[in-house]
This record gives C-alpha cells, sequence and structure tokens, in this order.
C-alpha cells in the first residue's frame, strides 16, 4: 500500500518539512556521486554503527562524542532511489499535519527526538553490529505514531494493486498506520536471534521503536493541545 495523501490540511507552510525533505535529497544526490570506496567511508563515518557506538558509551575509540552524534547524521542518509523515495513519501504525507499541530520548533525536537530514540532501539537489537545503520525511517515512524494519535480517522488516500491493476481507497488512519506497525513489530520480533538481527536488511526495530516513542512524545510536546492553549 502506498499512501497518496490526506484529508486534514494544514493552515501554516510546513517551512520544516520542506527543509527536512531538501536536506534528506541533496545530501542523497550528493551520496550518488562517490565511488563505492568512498561512499563506504562516508556511511562508516557518519551512519550508526552499533558496534563504534558501544564502544563510544565505554568511553572508548578516538572520539567518543562524534559516534553519538551518529544518531542523528544517520537519519538524513538513505541507501538507495527506493530507500529515500518511500520515506520522503511518507514524510510528506504525514510530516505537515504533525509540524503544523506541534509548531515548527517542537517539531524538530519531535523528529530528531524519535529518531535517536529509534536508532538507540536497534542499536539495544544488535549492539556489536558491525553493519551502518542510517535512514529517516526511525524519525518518520515517529511522526505515523503521532498522527494515528492525533488524526485517527482521517482518510488516506491509498495506492491499491489488484492483480494487473491500481486502484485507489480510502483507508482510516488508524486502520492504515496500525497494520504497518504490526507488521514492523512482527518482522523485528521474527529476526532476533538471525543474522539479519545483527546487522544488514531493514531496521524493523527502529520503525517499531520510532513510532512508539511518537506516540509518547507527541502529547509530551503539546501532539493534542489545541493552538490556542499552545
Amino acid at each position: 500500500m502506498v499512501p497518496l495523501n490526506d484529508n486534514n490540511p494544514t493552515t501554516n507552510t510546513p517551512i520544516v518539512t520542506y527543509w527536512l525533505l531538501g536536506i534528506n535529497i541533496f545530501i542523497f544526490l550528493f551520496e550518488i556521486t562517490l565511488p563505492p570506496e568512498a561512499l563506504s567511508a562516508f556511511f562508516d563515518r557518519w551512519a550508526i554503527v552499533p558496534s563504534q557506538l558501544t564502544a563510544s558509551f565505554a568511553g572508548q575509540g578516538p572520539n567518543p562524542v562524534g559516534e553519538w552524534f551518529t544518531l542523528i547524521s544517520s537519519q538524513f542518509l538513505h541507501g538507495g532511489f527506493f530507500h529515500v523515495g518511500g520515506n520522503m513519501l511518507y514524510l510528506w504525507v504525514f510530516g505537515n499535519n504533525i509540524e503544523d499541530q506541534l509548531g515548527r520548533g517542537q517539531f524538530i525536537v519531535f523528529y530528531l527526538g524519535c529518531g535517536i530514540l529509534a536508532g538507540l532501539t536497534q542499536w539495544i537489537v544488535a549492539p556489536a553490529s558491525d553493519v551502518p545503520t542510517l535512514g529517516a525511517s526511525g524519525a518518520i515512524a515517529g511522526v505515523m505514531g503521532a498522527y494515528i494519535l492525533r488524526f485517527p480517522k482521517a482518510q488516506i488516500l491509498t495506492l491499491l494493486p489488484i492483480l494487473f491493476f491500481i486502484t485507489t481507497v480510502r483507508i482510516p488512519a488508524l486502520f492504515f498506520l496500525g497494520i504497518w506497525f504490526l507488521q514492523q513489530a512482527f518482522y523485528g520480533i521474527a529476526s532476533l536471534g538471525s543474522p539479519m538481527s545483527a546487522g544488514g536488511g531493514v531496521a524493523y526495530w527502529a520503525h517499531a521503536g520510532g513510532f512508539v516513542f511518537g506516540l509518547v512524545l507527541g502529547p509530551l510536546l503539546g501532539l493534542m493541545a489545541s493552538k490556542r492553549q499552545r
């Protein structure tokens, strides 16, 4: 299922969402200009490498603070066209409404906070992995968690393939995002103990963790308050 848009128009221009989209796309365009060896070194430096993060928490490594910064920098890296395209689509669909509800400053705190906590969730599952973890998925999962809490009845216009045809249906956000979260949690549990959980593939635990932290952080930052109350 691919979401197209929603029926909750914002009252303010979602400047932060636009900037996040632009930065992610700009960095990805830079990535594709790098040769394979340079790209691998770039990911090793700016993505979360769980084993290096583990060492930094123990005060080891040349620059522990630099490793902690990867919890933020990794959110702006992507591994391919489908990776960045899918993430930016979901950010575009759901981010504008959450930014409008929280306000720009708090939305930045919320977005980056969800991304950091999502990265730590994936790190807890495989702290010894040497495979870089990257992508905006954890932060965007937090946005989706906030969205299902604030707009559960919103209708998501969704592309639905049926055999050789594609049609569109409107699906309540509670159902659309609820199914998405259950999938991430199921795949995450299924991956425990497998080589995939130790690194590589899809960071399902980051997705599930980001979603849950979005449910928690959203109300703390005023998600459920009216704009007048904010």
